[in-house]
């Protein structure tokens, strides 16, 4: 493989990875986010549970665990998509690697 070719690839490589890096950071904030919605809906959900005034059972669920739900479910469908974000991305790091590698072996081969 030609210099110019391999420098690109690994320009190319550490563009990928600077988009990994936040992908990550992106998603390990959500999952924080996520971690606190799963224990809001999960008390409220319980308090609900434990109440029988109708009235207040309706206020509890206008007031928290519809939004909560609403946020935890949105959560955990960016946490799913940031996971399809990092393994597409990350195809494309050992897509490159790969090739890298193939050709460094070719030019290093005994039989060349």
């Amino acid at each position: 493989m030609e210099e110019h070719v391999k420098k690109s690839l690994e320009e190319w490589k550490n563009e990928i990875n600077d988009l990994l890096i936040a992908i990550e950071k992106e998603y390990n904030e959500i999952k924080q986010e996520l971690q606190i919605y799963s224990y809001k809906f999960s008390i409220t959900k319980q308090v609900i549970q434990s109440t029988v005034n109708d009235e207040l059972i309706r206020d509890i669920r206008e007031r928290y665990q519809t939004p909560f739900e609403q946020k935890f479910n949105q959560l955990k469908e960016d946490i799913k998509d940031l996971e399809e974000k990092k393994k597409v991305f990350q195809m494309f790091v050992d897509k490159i690697d790969k090739v890298k590698g193939k050709d460094e072996n070719r030019s290093y081969s005994p039989a060349n």
